[in-house]
């Protein structure tokens, strides 16, 4: 697994992550290409040009990112739209990913938990990376990411984590963030509570399921559109789960986009009650659960499907640390731990 270490100035860090990653960032740049004429008709300079749309909203209010963005094209010799266009990607396809991701989290009194299996079309596996960023004035972060994206799955050195799932509902709204630039903003924040806030006031610019989670209170779920976000709180038993369709109303109306995504939220949940205590061994565990083989909570690739697992990933907010397993779970694939307040 490539491990890009950026230090400094958003530029610089973005800069580094484009250098770093060069043959990981041209990688998404092509898998993404034939995603996005395959599933929106739209050839690349036309993704450009939706990218752009972006730009007003992310240079008045975020030009942090706009920075970094720049610094990942410069660093990889590319030009900053084609950038915009990875971190816009969701709103790009206007919703219509199909990668299926089941979350579970758990609080208890003393720990605090956050996982995920993040399942996504198996051709995009040679361009993840994990990207550990130290920046002035912010929690330091350790994230799984893709090759050119600067916010995704993982934790920051305030014990603050965040998930993704996808989720199919109409819409786009060019003047609020980007799903994954929100990943990156709870990313930056020191507290569930001051991530919460940010993006409650900025929204939300297409459908998506967000999970953000701290050491402190446990988990709270964004059920994002293009046209609001309805939060879905973590249960009294401290849990919250989340898998890839709207489960709250909304003022637009989502598809189950993936037949199995009900499936999979009832059984990480019915596989949660088997267990007293939460750990990391045995949240990991659960992962592994391939009942419904290959639209699993532990994905495959089937004859309908190119998704499956692509990682697994179990924070411990507490301790401020993850543990990260490449590939499906139940198989040989490389282990690590992230770790963002040893960066």
């Amino acid at each position: 697994m490539k491990h890009i270490h950026a230090v400094g100035s958003p530029y610089q860090v973005g800069k580094q992550h484009g250098e770093g990653a060069k043959e990981e960032v041209h990688g998404s740049i092509a898998f993404y290409s034939a995603f996005f004429k395959s599933r929106t008709k739209l050839e690349w300079p036309q993704v450009q040009e939706v990218a752009r749309n972006f730009l007003p909203l992310l240079e008045g209010s975020y030009p942090d990112y706009v920075d970094e963005m720049q610094g990942v094209a410069d660093g990889s010799g590319l030009d900053l739209e084609s950038i915009i266009a990875l971190n816009v990607r969701t709103e790009i396809a206007y919703g219509l990913l199909s990668d299926g991701c089941t979350v579970l989290a758990w609080k208890t009194t003393d720990s605090s938990f956050l996982s995920q299996n993040w399942d996504w079309n198996f051709d995009q596996t040679p361009n993840i990376i994990r990207l550990s960023i130290q920046q002035d004035n912010k929690p330091k972060i350790d994230m799984m990411t893709e090759g050119g994206i600067i916010g995704k799955i993982g934790l920051n050195s305030a014990g603050v984590g965040v998930t993704l799932n996808a989720i199919q509902a109409p819409g786009v709204s060019y003047n609020k963030l980007p799903c994954h630039l929100a990943l990156r903003t709870v990313l930056n924040s020191t507290s569930r509570a001051d991530a919460e806030e940010t993006l409650r006031k900025i929204g939300v610019a297409s459908a998506c399921h967000i999970t953000i989670a701290d050491a402190r209170t446990g988990a709270n779920g964004f059920e994002c559109t293009a046209e609001d976000i309805v939060e879905i709180p973590q249960t009294e038993a401290g849990i919250h789960t989340h898998s890839n369709h709207l489960i709250k109303s909304h003022k637009v109306k989502g598809t189950m986009f993936l037949s199995d995504s009900d499936f999979r939220l009832s059984r990480i949940q019915d596989l949660a009650r088997t267990i007293n205590k939460p750990s990391v061994q045995n949240i990991s565990e659960l992962l592994k659960d391939e009942t419904n083989y290959p639209a699993a909570i532990n994905r495959a690739v089937g004859e309908k499907s190119t998704s499956q697992t692509l990682f697994s990933i179990v924070m411990d907010l507490v301790a401020q640390t993850a543990t990260v397993k490449m590939g499906r779970p139940t198989e040989d694939g490389e282990s690590f731990q992230l770790n963002p307040g040893r960066g």
